[in-house]
């Protein structure tokens, strides 16, 4: 249906920003009026852009009005540019939503044109330390799997008695992550490194990068198979997430047909352009289409054009303000993770010119159920966005055991988000303009819930992790073998 590209969890601060002149006689007192204006912004950014507004005023119970009022004091008590922008910091550390975040002017330097198929995919966004490193692998006992995919895909096996716990880490769910497989795409698509790659080059980078890292996952996960693991689990502690590659991943390591979340939106441009983009692309399909393809697709079309009436029918926040829900739903209702359909056979499907349209899974070349047994998915507090998602959608389905602690940061941006540049500082906030709605009606940025619980601490080191996890790990398989009785 569209590019859900969930930004990772954590804020971005590069570079410092130079502390204020010392006020002498040449020099002009540091003012924080620009400041408050940012702040404004930034309130004003909240009153329309928001999609966890609601969910921050009576889950998270924020006191908002409070939450602006002591930042802008901190603002009026600060001396410098720095004390500003910390105060802006901390405002996003207490609100808690991982998507609101402030991405500061970068500092010097100027980028300088690619000459090798490395210092291309580092320009085009691709590094290897967005990966989070495996967690699972610190377990006594651990026995590494080496294949070719394993730099991708750590995998291993760990033994309980007579069973044999397969275990794959999926660091991060998107190709940027990897730049071997983008420097590998360069030399396949034949495309210069010293030429500009634009927005069609960098598509085709990561359409061929996203297509090998399924291949890559589906032998590794046969590789566990055929190294006589019972059961998976799958590690993506420290995920902080990624694109819709998460809801193919969920498909692949589950027999079961899973249904994704449903969706909901922001009002505004940002969706109206969507859904009416949606719209155009379903009738221009019908037309070419017959039969029930056609009835499924203006069908669609109709529904796409009804949500986008909605996206441009605004919401008043002001009483999400004062503590009290509006008259009108905050949000719109769209459709769901994976596109206009929340479920699907892929081999119904495939070839379709449409089909990825539909479902975003058939963006790329899965099978369901690569992995049939019993399934585990780690989590911790840095796992979100898109990681959160996988472990929500297996949860929701009762397809897979959730083992860790609770984690999760709901939905992100969509088709680059609804970026908002402050005036003063020249900031960028991004926040979310989607929520995903569990199955039980709540809204995923609340957190997944483990059923198995692992007392991790923010000191542990890799040793200590490896051994609370692995002491729990027993009665996440048992629970697992049940699961699928």
């Amino acid at each position: 249906m569209r590019q859900l590209f969930l930004s990772l969890v954590a804020v971005v601060i590069v570079g410092l920003l130079a502390a204020n002149t010392p006020v002498g006689a040449d020099a002009k007192p540091w003012d924080a009026k620009p400041w408050i204006a940012d702040l404004e912004q930034v309130r004003e950014t909240f009153s329309t852009k928001y999609a966890n507004l609601e969910w921050a005023v009576f889950q998270r119970e924020a006191d908002l009005p409070q939450l602006f009022a002591d930042t802008e004091a901190r603002i009026n008590r600060a001396s410098n540019d720095w004390e500003a922008r910390s105060a802006l910091e901390r405002l996003a550390r207490k609100l808690g939503d991982g998507h609101v975040v402030f991405d500061w002017p970068r500092s010097g330097g100027h980028a300088t044109a690619a000459s090798t198929p490395q210092e291309q995919c580092t320009a085009l966004g691709y590094d290897a330390r967005i990966r989070a490193a495996p967690l699972a692998a610190n377990a006594a006992g651990y026995q590494a799997l080496s294949t070719p995919q394993s730099d991708e895909f750590p995998a291993g096996v760990i033994s309980l008695g007579s069973l044999r716990i397969g275990v794959l880490q999926i660091g991060v769910f998107t190709p940027q992550g990897f730049p071997a497989l983008c420097q590998a795409a360069l030399r396949e698509l034949a495309i210069a490194v010293d030429k500009p790659c634009d927005d069609a080059c960098s598509d085709r980078i990561e359409a061929w990068a996203s297509n090998q890292l399924t291949h890559d996952l589906t032998a590794q996960l046969r590789a566990l198979k055929d190294a006589g693991a019972v059961a998976l689990l799958v590690d993506v502690a420290g995920n902080g997430g990624g694109s819709e590659w998460a809801e193919a991943v969920a498909r692949m390591v589950t027999p079961i047909r899973v249904r994704s979340e449903e969706m909901e939106f922001v009002r505004g441009e940002h969706w109206a352009k969507s859904f009416a983009d949606d719209e155009a692309s379903l009738r221009h399909f019908a037309d070419q289409a017959s039969g029930p393809d056609r009835a499924l697709l203006l069908k669609l079309a109709d529904e796409a054009e009804a949500r986008r009436k909605v996206a441009l029918t605004p919401c008043d926040s002001a009483p999400l303000w004062q503590g009290t829900h509006p008259k009108c739903s905050w949000l719109g209702q769209g459709f769901y993770g994976s596109g206009f359909l929340a479920s699907a056979d892929p081999s119904q499907l495939r070839g379709k010119p449409w089909a990825s349209l539909l479902f975003s899974p058939m963006e790329f070349p899965y099978e369901e159920g690569v992995w049939s047994g019993p399934l585990i998915v780690l989590v911790d507090r840095n796992t979100g966005s898109a990681a959160s998602e996988f472990a929500a959608v297996l949860q929701d389905n009762h397809a897979a055991v959730i083992m860790g602690e609770p984690a999760g940061a709901g939905c992100g941006h969509t088709n680059g988000g609804t970026p908002t540049t402050l005036a003063n500082s020249k900031a960028t906030l991004e926040v979310p303009d989607c929520a995903r709605l569990r199955a039980d009606g709540s809204n995923e940025v609340m957190g997944i819930q483990p059923d198995v619980s692992v007392a991790f601490s923010a000191v542990d080191g890799g040793h200590l992790r490896g051994v609370r996890f692995m002491a729990k790990l027993p009665e996440a398989v048992e629970w697992a073998a049940g699961l699928r009785k």
